[in-house]
């Protein structure tokens, strides 16, 4: 079976060269005689392995020198954790912006150890825009001000982000990181899952400050401490080996295409053709407000559930698949993360087109 354009919104597409060398290095990874798999993280080449993948990275993002970048587990959803029980020391306040699903869960976690003033939300219209913010409801006190910088479920990024002084602020990047030139200074932590735009899932990478890290709560597990990943350098405990190897391989390619500057003129091309023709369509529209869409994930809907259905199922068939809105959402969603070709939206639309002819 050919392979399918896969617009999941993760664990997402992978690189097909990325995908071709792994599956040449499998068995045995250059003349370590085994696989990756089955590398002890304390070799000496695995050692080289997670050492030139913090390397591309850093060189990718361009991060500066006093920040760490740390390879973890537990998911991006760890971090709604670990982010307050090492960051909170006096008045236990964080300032959020509420923009979907992802930041209530945050919010869910943060409220275990402290308070949250929410600076604004868009869930009076769905969470389909990023609200504006008002900076005289900023808490000078705050610990750090937290975001989610891009909405997979929803379809919303933020195009500028929140100007706050002296509070870190904390950004999950899970499904837009490498995607487009961010300043690594504005932030005092960025976190995201590997399966959008890294590599397969159980990897999380981690950027913070280094002034952030060695003051954890009292109660927080060692595990959990950024300061004991920062010593044992992500080998505090066994590290996602694979995922790590898989996310070299994908920066490589990255680093290959001409960094992350190119990689957001493609993904600003690939958005742009479907925005375009959901623009011009009589039956697709996009709920997200015009200037907050997100370059990553884009929900579209026809207004009919029959019909929504009926599209998901004919587009599986075309090898169009994963395009079911998210469960709490409906509709559709593509979500073209750096690994989609810019082949694979033009198929799309002109399926898209075909359909919205054949079901007037």
């Amino acid at each position: 079976m050919a392979r399918v354009y896969n617009f999941s919104a993760g664990p997402a597409v992978l690189p097909e060269p990325v995908l071709r060398q792994a599956a040449a290095e499998l068995v045995e990874y250059k003349n370590a005689g085994m696989s990756v798999m089955e590398m002890s993280h304390r070799s000496k080449e695995f050692e080289e392995i997670i050492q030139s993948t913090e390397q591309l990275i850093r060189e990718l993002m361009h991060i500066p020198k006093n920040y760490h970048v740390l390879f973890l587990q537990g998911g991006a959803t760890s971090q709604f954790s670990m982010i307050p029980l090492n960051l909170f020391k006096k008045s236990k306040k964080v300032d959020l912006v509420h923009t979907g699903s992802w930041t209530k869960k945050a919010m869910d976690e943060i409220k275990h150890y402290g308070t949250v003033n929410m600076i604004a939300s868009s869930e009076d219209k769905n969470f389909s825009y990023i609200p504006k913010l008002d900076k005289s409801k900023f808490s000078k006190d705050a610990e750090y001000f937290y975001i989610c910088s891009n909405n997979t479920i929803e379809g919303t990024r933020f195009t500028a982000y929140p100007e706050t002084g002296d509070v870190p602020l904390a950004a999950d990047m899970s499904s837009h990181i490498l995607s487009e030139v961010i300043d690594v200074n504005k932030f005092g932590i960025i976190f995201a899952g590997a399966q959008k735009n890294i590599g397969p899932a159980g990897l999380t990478i981690v950027i913070v400050r280094e002034d952030l890290v060695g003051h954890a709560m009292d109660i927080t597990p060692i595990i959990f401490d950024y300061a004991t990943h920062v010593k044992n350098k992500s080998m505090y405990n066994t590290p996602p080996t694979y995922s790590i190897y898989i996310a070299k391989l994908v920066f490589e390619w990255l680093k290959n295409l001409g960094g992350v500057a190119e990689m957001q003129k493609i993904n600003e091309e690939k958005a742009s053709i479907l925005y375009n023709f959901l623009e011009e369509s009589s039956m697709f529209k996009s709920p997200i407000a015009a200037e907050d869409r997100s370059l990553m994930n884009i929900p579209f809907v026809t207004g009919s559930n029959d019909l929504d259905a009926k599209f998901v199922k004919e587009a599986k068939s075309a090898g169009l698949v994963t395009l079911g809105g998210h469960r709490s959402v409906g509709g559709m969603r593509a979500s073209i993360y750096n690994a989609m070709p810019v082949e694979g939206v033009k198929k799309l639309v002109d399926f898209m087109r075909k359909f919205e002819s054949e079901n007037k």
